[in-house]
């Protein structure tokens, strides 16, 4: 499938943490952008967007847009031969209710962008951001399923709304995603599947599980230990090329992991450590996995969780995004520490050296 670049593109959620980065590369490219967003006068979501624009090639133009609104989408796509849906919930703790808060915004949210593809007879291709977590459910289903790696052939078929719902409602979105566009024939679906993004923000203004996650690094709630669990991490920027690269390239197709490598979070610990000293309560060990179990409720994580990812390996092919897209994935070692400098860079965490 080929795209004109001359033709405007439409950015779903496009002031969210990957999708400004998406945004910032397309108008360098000197791509003209439709962006929807909650409330385009709200400076404090937008003004980051607005100062890329300034100087970039590319014009931006800003579309009030909700999720869960039917045709929401249909004037800011008009025009448009690429579409990037980027916005979706990432809560991960603190969830009363997994179907309203997660599932339905994810799924609803999909069919709403998918259906206006549908209708807008300029469209030819859409970008989907997924996760891997649409394809595992927890570390030990690769045990169970006998292999050592993960896979775009894998599907998460372990979540629910009782256990890692935020994981069930990505696979609900995907899987909505693939029967929309598998009932049509005038463009294609192609689908991003990041694992844990890290990276520096081009806003403040963000709150998240990635941001949760972190916190831990510097609050002292992992001075004593760390558990043995893996993360599949990308940079945030990596993740933003890889939407911009599955857009362009021709043979863009199916879903696409988008993992540098897995880390754990004493890995996490030791490179920040090697940039930071020791300013900074950053585990030096990993805790044993009973003693894990006991505090998981203190944790806010559940048994069940405990006992299916602690101790286990996490491994992801990303052969084709490196091959298929041309992804030159960073180093997560230098994402880690760029992203905890700009934590102290925002203020958000004290800079011990002054």
């Amino acid at each position: 499938m080929n795209i004109d670049r001359s033709a405007p593109v439409l950015v779903i959620g496009g002031n969210g943490y990957i999708a400004s980065w998406l945004v910032k590369y397309l108008l360098e490219d000197g791509i003209d952008v439709h962006a929807t967003v909650r409330d385009p006068s709200n400076d404090t979501k937008v003004g980051h967007l607005q100062q890329i624009a300034k100087g970039a090639p590319g014009t931006l133009t800003l579309f009030q847009a909700d999720l869960l609104d039917d045709g929401a989408f249909d004037e800011a796509m008009a025009g448009c031969e690429l579409v990037f849906h980027t916005a979706s919930p990432f809560v991960m703790f603190g969830i009363k209710d997994p179907q309203k808060e997660l599932v339905d915004p994810a799924v609803e949210g999909t069919r709403n962008a998918l259906e206006s593809a549908n209708r807008v007879s300029s469209v030819k291709r859409v970008v989907l951001t997924s996760s891997v977590v649409s394809i595992y459910g927890d570390a030990v289903d690769l045990q169970r399923n006998g292999t050592d790696v993960l896979t775009e052939d894998d599907w998460n078929t372990t979540s629910s709304l009782a256990h890692q719902p935020y994981s069930f409602s990505k696979v609900q979105a995907e899987r909505a995603a693939w029967e929309i566009a598998e009932a049509q024939n005038r463009w294609d679906l192609v689908v991003i599947n990041p694992g844990f993004v890290l990276g520096p923000s081009l806003t403040t203004a963000s709150s998240s599980a990635t941001f949760d996650t972190m916190k831990q690094f510097y609050d002292g709630r992992l001075r004593m230990g760390a558990p043995s669990i893996q993360l599949g991490v990308v940079d945030v920027r990596d993740v933003a090329q890889a939407h911009l690269k599955a857009g362009y390239t021709p043979a863009a197709s199916g879903r696409n992991i988008c993992v540098s490598r897995s880390m754990t979070f004493l890995e996490i610990g030791r490179a920040l450590a090697g940039a930071y000293g020791r300013r900074y309560p950053f585990p030096r060990r990993e805790l044993p996995k009973p003693l894990v179990w006991l505090a998981a409720p203190t944790a806010g994580v559940t048994h069940k969780y405990v006992s299916n990812n602690v101790g286990y390996p996490l491994k992801f092919d990303n052969s084709r995004a490196r091959e298929v897209l041309g992804v030159e994935f960073r180093p997560v070692e230098d994402t880690v520490v760029d992203h905890f400098q700009q934590l102290i860079d925002d203020g958000i965490v004290r800079d011990k050296r002054t």
